[in-house]
């Protein structure tokens, strides 16, 4: 519980200095388990209150469970909710069936872009982990972007002994991710402790199966397992040696790196 302690309590640090030092900020939620968990560090940094905007990028292919629990969590908590979408692909046809990186670029990577030029964000919040994929551990607690949010992994800054860069040139677009030195494990350690409400999607239904990372539906597929509560899925964890994001049609071959120099989460 100390190491849990010791990890909100830097993620509620990050969150209120990004808030101090940016402005027009808004927090990136997929509804999965570790954007949850940042929205609920978020309400304790702010005292209940959510004091920046809830994006969500919607292909209009999420798995439905997905949506509702969206829509009921942003209702109960009374979230300042944005959605937003590349309309004008989705009426041009695009799926996955045009080819995986083409839709995700169109769908999630544009329409994002989109959404945050039309808003006119300047910086996004978001629950990336650095043990998720090899792609998301080169990344940085406060992450610069050039003005069209493409990433240059190459270019960031050093974040040694817990001093965090977040003084910018104009023009700069900042990623902040709370949440980089959380692992799996932890996330659903923290999920126990603090009772956060999350989708079944996430357990063994009856089947055998159960989702481990949420996407759009035709590119996730759910994995074999028999958790059917959160200990159950912690000790798992423990056992597994499959990776997080072996479910997820996105992260095949260098997928995700070529995704997230675009701009992409």
């Amino acid at each position: 519980m100390k190491h849990l302690r010791q990890l909100e309590d830097q993620s509620v640090y990050i969150l209120r200095e990004a808030y101090k030092h940016f402005n027009h900020l808004a927090m990136l939620w997929s509804m999965g388990k570790d954007s949850t968990v940042l929205l609920w560090l978020a309400r304790k940094a702010f005292f209940g209150h959510v004091p920046f905007p809830l994006l969500h990028v919607d292909t209009s292919y999420k798995i439905p469970a997905m949506i509702e629990y969206r829509d009921r969590i942003a209702r109960e908590w009374r979230l300042n909710l944005v959605v937003g979408q590349n309309k004008e692909a989705l009426a041009a046809g695009m799926n996955h069936t045009l080819g995986r990186d083409v839709c995700c670029t169109a769908l999630k990577t544009t329409a994002m872009k989109n959404l945050v030029e039309e808003k006119g964000y300047t910086g996004i919040i978001l629950g990336v982990r650095a043990d998720e994929d090899s792609t998301r551990a080169k990344e940085r607690y406060f992450s610069p972007r050039d003005k069209h949010g493409d990433w240059d992994f190459r270019d960031q800054p050093p974040e040694l002994w817990d001093q965090f860069k977040t003084t910018f040139p104009p023009g700069t677009h900042i990623r902040i991710h709370p949440l980089l030195d959380w692992t799996e494990i932890n996330i659903w350690e923290y999920i126990k402790h603090e009772n956060i409400p999350f989708m079944d999607l996430y357990l063994d239904r009856g089947d055998g199966t159960r989702y481990r990372s949420l996407g759009c539906a035709p590119c996730t597929t759910p994995i074999k397992s028999t958790a059917k509560t959160v200990d159950e899925i912690i000790v798992e964890l423990r056992k597994s040696t499959v990776a997080e994001r072996a479910g997820r049609a996105q992260d095949a071959g260098r997928g995700m790196e070529m995704l997230r120099k675009k701009g992409y989460m």
